[in-house]
């Protein structure tokens, strides 16, 4: 079983292997979150991202982490093109990509930030429950613990509660 630490910060302050980016299937680095993975950690990230695109929603491609102290970033697509509104179908599909990517490359931890709940636009309920499923589904042979976290009072608070039940 996988433990989930839940905390309300930064992705890119977090201990773990790698982060997630909530991506897009072009694997531009624009808004939201990707946007500050870009930012902190250089165009070098999104360079490597769209050079491995197309990346369908349902699988997740690996990047180096450029200026961040992850070993990696995971980009796991909610939508196919930049700022589309997203479904709970393609975040739940989004987070079971990035957890098999991760258990794969055999990292321990990762963090993962809301999914689908930023330019995505989906419900932070629906989201959280959502990517709580999946990690409660997911059966990892390497992986051991996933940090959810955002800045985000509302989506760290359900998700707390998805997790307490």
């Amino acid at each position: 079983m996988l433990q989930i630490e839940i905390l309300q910060g930064s992705l890119l302050e977090v201990n773990a292997d790698a982060i997630v980016n909530p991506a897009n299937s072009l694997g531009y680095m624009g808004g939201g979150v990707a946007g500050v993975i870009k930012k902190a950690g250089g165009s070098i990230i999104e360079k490597e991202a769209i050079l491995k695109a197309p990346i369908s929603v349902g699988s997740a491609v690996f990047t180096s982490a450029g200026r961040l102290k992850f070993k990696g970033v995971i980009h796991a697509p909610t939508m196919e093109e930049p700022a589309m509104e997203t479904t709970e179908e393609k975040v739940r599909k989004a987070v079971r990509a990035a957890l098999e990517l991760a258990d794969n490359m055999g990292f321990k931890s990762i963090a993962m930030p809301g999914m689908g709940t930023g330019v995505g636009k989906l419900p932070k309920d629906v989201a959280a429950k959502a990517m709580v499923e999946e990690i409660a589904n997911f059966i990892p042979i390497n992986l051991q613990k996933i940090v959810l976290v955002d800045i985000d009072e509302e989506l760290v608070q359900k998700w707390r509660e998805y997790v307490g039940k």
